[in-house]
């Protein structure tokens, strides 16, 4: 087992990823930016190291920096959370050659599945359904209006090396379908330096369903189940559950062993996500993407499963083999997560900055919070503006909806804006508690559009 790890990150993963560590043994070493001088996880660190000013550029997404801190402070490891540098086969080559242990999957599973055209090309060799579309980047608003005829109308532009529902436009005509391509192309471009697009069907209707696998160094690689994710504003998650609700027993089991050859096309060896759209007219479902490394949402497989993923993950990188196989994973009772952002829900969820002059976590049974507050913090502009996650468990998953509001209720962040309103008017609300949403339907609730 490793004796030191860096953790490449800031806010609650990075606090999450050091519980891990502590409980495992592991010193931990923290980097943080001049914004982060006084956050919770530079705090909660054995070690903690200026890295750089505030925009991430010069600091979380500096490779040379945290490698530097890296060697200096001689670690064996380095975890890197979710967002900045853990989708990056770079960052993973670079660590190996300094002969540090990048806790994720090799750089070739990064690099492929980042690669969204390649992505499908894999998914569809392994036997993984993937929505039509074009079979690799348009290179001209031409090409692209004749694939768009080819698979029909409604379709949407997708940048091809991107992910977290960046680059993405919807087109119904083919007007709409030559503005799309421009914003999309200049969006991917701002964000991934990859200006190519590629073009997929439209699912009107669909939900957003994704699987948990873990793989290791041996061959080894199970599922530990699905959460549901059709949640979104601006296509980012607001809240996930798990088990998804009213979920067909045998689409369920098509999913998971779906994703299961997905992370096997790969040779997947570490904590994966396999995300699906699933057409609840048709019965199908379609590959969307694999996310390679822990995600936002892992807290409600932990709950229905009682397993630590980012132990898991972890232990695998340390070169230990899975302890579970499929067979011994168990599923138990039903959990939620609320994502808390600090966004103004009365100014559009327009992110909110300011000191937080109160703060009080709720308690109580089966209730958990992951998150990066304390009186005195100051929220600012430079990060994304997720501040904690609230998570509960119950025995169904109308348990689970009464203790979420139960808890949302006990929740209290003084001095910044919050979502805590936008997901107590979601558990409230008749769709939600009868499963009865897709992906389009948060936007219309809030009337966001």
């Amino acid at each position: 087992m490793f004796r030191k790890v860096l953790v490449a990150n800031r806010g609650e993963i990075a606090i999450r990823v050091m519980r891990a560590c502590r409980e495992l043994g592991i010193r931990t070493v923290a980097v943080y930016s001049e914004a982060d001088k006084d956050a919770l996880h530079v705090r909660y660190a054995d070690e903690a190291y200026y890295i750089g000013p505030a925009p991430s550029v010069q600091s979380y997404l500096s490779v040379p920096a945290i490698i530097t801190v890296a060697t200096a402070a001689q670690v064996d490891a380095i975890h890197p959370g979710y967002g900045f540098l853990s989708e990056n086969p770079f960052f993973a080559e670079v660590c190996q050659n300094w002969g540090i242990t990048f806790i994720g999957p090799h750089p070739r599973a990064i690099r492929e599945m980042g690669d969204k055209n390649r992505a499908r090309e894999i998914m569809r060799r392994a036997g993984v359904p993937v929505v039509p579309g074009s079979e690799g980047t348009v290179r001209s608003p031409e090409e692209a209006l004749a694939t768009a005829e080819a698979i029909g109308y409604p379709v949407v532009v997708k940048a091809a090396g991107g992910g977290g529902g960046r680059g993405i436009r919807v087109a119904r005509s083919p007007e709409e379908l030559t503005q799309a391509l421009e914003r999309a192309a200049s969006e991917a471009g701002a964000a991934f330096g990859n200006t190519e697009v590629y073009l997929e069907r439209f699912v009107e209707v669909a939900r957003h369903i994704e699987v948990q696998v873990l793989g290791d160094h041996h061959g080894n690689l199970i599922h530990l189940g699905e959460r549901e994710c059709s949640l979104q504003r601006r296509r980012q998650k607001i809240l996930e559950e798990s088990p998804a609700p009213s979920l067909p027993p045998a689409v369920r089991q098509a999913i998971c062993e779906a994703a299961v050859r997905a992370a096997r096309a790969v040779g997947y060896d570490s904590a994966g996500t396999v995300e699906f759209l699933y057409d609840e007219q048709t019965g199908e479902f379609y590959f969307i993407e694999m996310n390679t490394r822990i995600q936002v949402e892992h807290p409600v497989t932990e709950m229905v499963t009682g397993v630590d993923l980012v132990k898991e993950q972890i232990r695998i990188a340390a070169g230990e083999p899975l302890r579970l196989t499929q067979d011994q994973v168990t599923f138990r009772g039903h959990a939620i997560e609320c994502r808390i952002n600090a966004e103004d829900p009365d100014n559009r969820l327009l992110p909110s900055t300011g000191i937080v002059t109160g703060f009080s976590p709720p308690t109580g049974p089966w209730v958990r919070w992951d998150g990066m507050l304390y009186p005195g913090f100051k929220v600012m502009p430079y990060y994304d503006s997720l501040v904690g996650k609230l998570v509960v468990w119950g025995e169904t998953r109308e348990e689970a909806i009464a203790r979420m509001e139960r808890a949302l209720a006990e929740l209290e962040i003084e001095g910044i804006k919050t979502t805590i309103p936008v997901h107590q008017r979601i558990l409230a609300s008749e769709e939600f508690r009868a499963g009865r949403f897709s992906t389009e339907w948060l936007e219309q609730f809030l009337q966001l559009r």
